[in-house]
């Protein structure tokens, strides 16, 4: 997403040499979505991808449209969900001319849209499935519930959720009714949006960066943010490693059916958080970790109201 969208402004040139270095390091599992720049993150993702096929399990989701065709974070007034089988449809057709590829390996349904059955939308997609447009489908911020009844509909191979130290409401019936049907969980924003990594100055965020709009980036919440950061950063230090690889490596230890999706649009972060899968942590290290957590509780709201409305639905 940050490459094409929501994070500031883009570098297409050092996007392309960014997933040219995935490749390089064996990362072979790319996610995307249609909102992310209304289509521009898949044409950008098409000059690494279509050449290299054989070589990447791509995902991208769809769902979130813009009233004007112009592209805006999900919490915005001109941005609405549509989970009906006609969009479904249509939505497929753009990412795969987009992305100049005959199918997608994983494709999922951004949100729950709460107006439409979600049997009618799973089915929809697993139309896509015999049509051979898509291998597996995903949804994203679903509740237990919604997962139950769609996977009952056709098989659901992932569940794509906010997961990470400052964001763990998936913990209990969620991840455990995942694990009950063998759904792997893809966390996205494992990062915390960039807030555990003591590297983010909220000061020198573009003007057209959407965490400027988020909870957790103003008043007491981020004053609790920030000295929690600090801490964490300085167990990052006895570990010898970066706070960004110690909270990947944090959320990684959760379980082996848990795949994070750390998002970067710049070689030397890839490579940082690349390494986080050769960190192993202890119980000692475990429990260090969840006290810090105890002491700073205040994180705030990861969404503003209006976008929690699409929130484990």
């Amino acid at each position: 997403m940050g490459m094409s969208f929501a994070y500031g402004p883009g570098d297409d040139e050092e996007s392309v040499a960014t997933l040219h270095k995935a490749l390089d390091l064996g990362i072979n599992f790319w996610d995307t979505a249609d909102m992310y720049g209304n289509g521009a993150n898949e044409e950008l993702i098409s000059k690494v991808l279509a050449p290299n096929r054989d070589k990447v399990f791509i995902a991208t989701k769809f769902g979130f449209r813009f009233k004007d065709h112009v592209a805006r974070p999900s919490n915005s007034s001109g941005t609405y969900f549509d989970g009906s089988p006609a969009w479904i449809k249509t939505a497929i057709e753009n990412s795969l001319r987009r992305l100049k590829i005959d199918t997608i390996d994983l494709y999922y349904a951004h949100r729950v849209d709460p107006t439409i059955p979600i049997e009618e939308t799973v089915g929809a997609m697993a139309e896509l499935v015999k049509e051979g447009k898509v291998r597996y489908l995903g949804l994203s911020e679903a509740s237990a519930n919604s997962l139950k009844r769609a996977h009952a509909v056709h098989p659901i191979a992932a569940l794509q959720s906010e997961y990470s130290l400052l964001t763990r409401e998936v913990e209990g019936e969620i991840l455990n009714t995942a694990r009950e049907l063998s759904v792997t969980l893809v966390p996205y924003s494992p990062l915390a949006r960039g807030l555990v990594t003591n590297t983010l100055d909220v000061n020198q965020l573009a003007d057209n960066d959407f965490r400027k709009s988020l909870p957790r980036y103003s008043g007491e919440n981020l004053t609790n943010n920030q000295s929690l950061a600090t801490e964490f950063a300085s167990i990052a230090r006895e570990k010898q490693v970066t706070p960004a690889q110690l909270a990947l490596a944090w959320v990684l230890a959760q379980g082996e059916d848990i795949i994070p999706i750390p998002g970067t649009k710049k070689r030397k972060y890839l490579e940082e958080n690349a390494q986080a899968v050769d960190i192993e942590l202890s119980d000692t290290d475990l429990n260090a970790i969840q006290k810090l957590l105890e002491k700073y509780p205040n994180v705030g709201e990861r969404y503003s109201e209006g976008a929690k409305k699409l929130i484990n639905n």
